[in-house]
């Protein structure tokens, strides 16, 4: 093993034994197979199955795996018009299980993401059985302060550009803390527990992954 997995594994260890405390599930895939196959043994059988937009869910290949089984997809991707999208995100509130990744995660234990619309964050605050949560090792961060600051001054920027909008961070690399219409910070939510206990549960991973 090279250095820089050994050090992942390392951190991630005591990451997950924050998580512990914190009431939510934590698990460390070396690779995004090992990820892959610790997701499909937390996820039911049988089932609804939502998930969030998310480069490292799409990275990962999880709506290609997940349509080889017999679970009930609420792909967004999948809806004819706005309206449809619309109601798919009002299912995944009653869904059996939610994925998403997260934008930052501290070394104690928190997850940090900031939303456009809130359909993610609502899921990951309520709804939803059980929430997955993906993320490479690349989303660790010191602290809340800094989760923030990568995902106003580094994430949104990137995903501005991916989205084709127009903010101040996607040109400049900086928060100017916007509010056009493009802008894709409306919420932020820092998630320190989790009630029901391990109903959140986050797979980190030995690798680079999403933004």
């Amino acid at each position: 093993m090279d250095a820089v997995k050994t050090f992942y594994k390392e951190e991630a260890a005591a990451i997950i034994a924050k998580f512990t405390k914190r009431g939510m599930e934590g698990y460390y895939a070396d690779d995004r197979q090992k990820a892959v196959d610790r997701l499909f043994e937390l996820l039911p059988q049988r089932g609804i199955v939502g998930w969030g937009g998310s480069r490292t869910l799409e990275e990962l290949k999880v709506a290609e795996h997940l349509s080889k089984t017999e679970l009930t997809l609420l792909d967004r991707s999948k809806a004819a018009d706005a309206a449809e999208k619309h109601e798919l995100y009002r299912s995944m509130f009653s869904a059996n299980a939610f994925l998403m990744s997260a934008n930052a995660i501290t070394l104690d234990g928190e997850l940090i993401n900031v939303d456009r619309t809130g359909n993610r964050v609502g899921c990951l605050c309520f709804g939803p059985d059980i929430v997955i949560v993906l993320a490479g090792m690349n989303k660790i961060v010191p602290d809340v302060e800094a989760g923030i600051r990568r995902c106003r001054g580094y994430a949104s920027g990137i995903n501005c550009c991916r989205m084709d909008l127009s903010t101040p961070c996607s040109k400049t690399g900086k928060c100017a803390d916007c509010m056009g219409a493009d802008s894709i910070c409306s919420h932020t939510v820092i998630t320190r527990m989790s009630r029901p206990v391990d109903r959140i549960k986050v797979i980190l991973i030995g690798e680079t992954l999403g933004f």
